[in-house]
């Protein structure tokens, strides 16, 4: 399972026996996998700044554990052609998540625990806020290209009646530059196309005999080329529909259609470049939208990174990744390591608060084996800690047992200083 209990006990003989006898029966029963959790020695300072403080963790744990939620939600939707591969990208320090949380090591370089604890909190509160804002604007800039993207790929969707034409004719098709001569588009019913052929040169004055050709066609009508004398366009147009033949209005502009497809190629290629660099490639000739082909101008092939090069390194090098997910890495792995920093810091606050002065206790990380076994070990450790808090430890042993004023449930309180880390939530 990707849950972890994190709890703590006074560090006294009694407790430490206490722990031991938790260890040997959540072992017996395979209940959970247990390892100490080291937490450094913090100046602690007064109980009021502790009581403070307690709160302030509350809210930035809840805040970390909503930013790396979206960032693990941002990397799902940039690496939507890989999903598969999504796990393969959420590290903490080049180590899966699991890993970093069972070898959990306090980095006194970035948080240096010398510092009053006022600081250290104050350092990780402002690095998630810094990670966040950029978070937005990172995502908020790719949402834009996204959704650009979309919306040229709906006009190169949908039938002969409201797709563009631009990616479908040719110069060739057309009569340009002529003074008298205009070139029509025509959409014909498929089961009109006999008929079409046998009167498209008489449904007006001045069209040009064998001038027709049929260029596309969908699951439901083709679209056909006519050449006329420009003067009688709408006659044509007006004798066209009582037919049911309709003249798509379309002017063949070389620039607008090159301008077109450019777009369309850079924003596919802006896209996935936010992934990987070397994704992006197309194959020289031809690329193939939905329900339509194109050329296009080839974006080569970057090389890709070389194997067993680490995040920061790819960071720094700015190769293989594209530049959304390379920093999507990296901030997710800075924002958990700080989580799970801001879980220790409320280990120790809630500890000396609980237990007391001199600071001496002992943390715990429990790694429950299996869903099903999560209530009996709450049990066994509400039984194991019930010392710590007598009244407490009975209401939740015995729900029948009611307490005038004291509501408590096995949700709300424990007789010993408990977190939870749920890595399922991040799936």
């Amino acid at each position: 399972m990707s849950e972890f209990w994190l709890i703590s006990a006074p560090g006294d003989k009694e407790n430490l026996q206490a722990l031991e006898r938790m260890n040997s029966v959540t072992s017996k029963s395979n209940l959970s996998h247990n390892t100490k959790f080291a937490i450094p020695d913090f100046k602690v300072g007064t109980l009021d700044s502790l009581v403070g403080l307690s709160d302030e963790l509350g809210k930035l744990d809840t805040f970390a554990e909503s930013l790396i939620k979206r960032m693990a939600q941002s990397v799902v939707e940039v690496m939507e052609d890989s999903k598969g591969k999504v796990h393969e990208n959420l590290l903490a320090n080049g180590v899966d998540l699991t890993s970093f949380v069972t070898h959990f090591e306090w980095d006194m370089a970035k948080y240096p625990a010398k510092q009053p604890l006022v600081s250290v909190v104050d350092t990780l509160a402002k690095q998630l806020a810094q990670i966040e804002t950029d978070l937005k604007s990172r995502t908020a800039a790719y949402s834009v290209l996204k959704a650009n993207l979309e919306n040229l790929e709906k006009k190169s969707t949908g039938n002969l009646f409201t797709r563009t034409l631009s990616d479908i004719v040719s110069k060739e098709d057309f009569v340009l530059d002529s003074e008298y001569l205009i070139t029509l588009l025509v959409i014909v019913p498929k089961s009109s196309y006999a008929q079409w052929q046998k009167t498209y040169e008489s449904l007006s004055d001045m069209v040009v005999p064998r001038s027709t050709k049929l260029i596309a066609e969908d699951n439901e009508a083709g679209l056909f080329t006519v050449t006329l004398f420009r003067k009688v366009t709408e006659d044509f147009k007006v004798k066209a529909k009582e037919n049911k033949f309709i003249v798509r209005e379309f002017y063949y502009d070389e620039k607008e259609i090159k301008r077109e497809r450019e777009e369309m190629t850079r924003l596919l290629s802006d896209k996935k470049q936010q992934y990987q660099t070397s994704c992006v490639a197309l194959k020289k000739g031809s690329a193939t939208y939905r329900d339509h082909k194109v050329k296009v101008t080839p974006l080569g092939n970057p090389a890709r990174p070389a194997a067993g090069q680490t995040d920061r390194d790819r960071e720094s090098e700015g190769e293989g990744e594209g530049p959304l997910l390379r920093w999507l890495k990296v901030n997710f792995s800075e924002a958990f390591i700080a989580w799970i920093h801001i879980k220790a810091l409320r280990v120790f606050v809630e500890s000396v608060l609980r237990y007391g002065l001199p600071v001496n206790f002992q943390a715990v990380l429990l790694q429950p084996q299996k869903k099903s076994a999560t209530k009996r070990l709450r049990e066994v450790l509400n039984s194991v800690f019930r010392h710590l808090d007598e009244v407490a430890a009975a209401s939740i042993l015995d729900a029948s047992v009611e307490i005038p004023g004291l509501q408590l449930s096995n949700q709300d309180y424990f007789p010993y200083v408990y977190f939870h880390i749920d890595l399922s939530l991040l799936d």
